[in-house]
């Protein structure tokens, strides 16, 4: 079953390789590469090829690598730090778009990134310039565009809270620039995820902070985060997301709770091992395939299910061709 943006696909697009080959180079030349290995552009370290691959450096060059894949039917999808994502073994039939779109640069108390740009380089910046209210990302894998994407949030704070303005390329290829509240954010999601479209730079409004007080609020997060992620190794962070429970402090109940509950740490397959400082974090050993995490995946979901009552939805995307009865 194909996945794209981590939904299920009911049809294959058939598409001319030959044909889209030629445009994409007659555009961007020798730096269109064919049958590139996804696993350099993820953090898990695994899946097949993809059929194209370009890497884009600013709106532009984004704009006109959509605008040929929309126009000649040529299946596309856009990574950044690839931090959340599962890439079949198989690879991707299409054109992969990596996001290399750079700068940072700061007006009064507003930051302007490219959303190539680390998260953590974003943080880092802001503390520099003693603007604060970005220090909830520290340690967070993954781009500026990720994190507009998927809300990425720890330590009560979501990207969303500070975005000011963004400027995003549709699936026609379209340039435009859209205020915060058009992006819809909501748990760990965005309108990002049902439009499909790709930020290329942002604007986040902060508030002026003490340099000092501002170091050592990043200095605590990342005390926490080396004693609960894994720091070197080969993983996607969350691969579930937490579930909504208005009960509770923060309004979700911990996914990795229940995990731990069903004895999860425990649980492994083939090079895919559960992290044993917690419960809802996969790790390539070194040796996994993406059908390995995605069958040990299935196997915490299942016994979560059995145990709970409780259907885990992935925070992780799915990307490619993977056996129906993997997950």
């Amino acid at each position: 079953m194909a996945y794209i943006y981590g939904v299920r696909m009911s049809k294959k697009t058939v598409w001319d390789f030959e044909s889209s080959l030629a445009l994409l180079e007659r555009r961007f030349g020798s730096r269109i590469t064919v049958d590139r290995s996804l696993a350099d552009f993820n953090t898990f370290g695994t899946g097949g090829a993809a059929k194209l691959l370009i890497e884009v450096r600013d709106a532009q060059e984004l704009s006109g690598a959509v605008e040929i894949a929309a126009e000649h039917g040529i299946p596309f999808f856009m990574v950044g730090g690839g931090s959340n994502l599962l890439v079949s073994d198989i690879g991707y039939d299409g054109l992969i778009i990596k996001n290399s779109i750079m700068g940072l640069n700061v007006s009064g108390k507003n930051i302007t990134a490219g959303a190539g740009e680390e998260l953590q380089t974003l943080v880092n910046f802001a503390t520099d310039n003693a603007l604060t209210g970005l220090e909830f990302a520290t340690g967070i894998w993954g781009t500026v565009g990720g994190a507009i994407y998927g809300n990425a949030g720890a330590y009560g704070g979501e990207t969303g809270e500070f975005l000011d303005s963004a400027e995003v390329v549709d699936r026609q290829g379209n340039i435009r620039t859209e205020g915060a509240d058009y992006f819809e954010f909501s748990y760990r999601g965005s309108k990002l995820k049902k439009s499909g479209e790709f930020v290329t730079r942002a604007t986040f409004a902060l508030k002026e902070g003490k340099k000092e007080a501002i170091r050592k609020k990043i200095d605590e997060i990342m005390a926490l985060r080396d004693d609960k992620f894994p720091i070197g190794l080969r993983s996607a962070g969350c691969f579930f997301k937490n579930i909504p429970d208005s009960s509770r402090e923060h309004g979700k109940l911990s996914t990795g709770m229940l995990l731990e509950q069903v004895g999860a740490k425990a649980m492994r397959w083939g090079g895919a091992r559960v992290f044993a400082n917690h419960a809802n974090i996969l790790i390539n050993e070194g040796t996994a395939k993406s059908e390995d995490i995605k069958k040990l995946a299935a196997l915490m979901k299942s016994k979560v299910k059995e145990k709970f009552g409780i259907e885990l939805q992935e925070e992780v995307i799915l990307l490619g061709d993977f056996k129906e009865d993997s997950l």
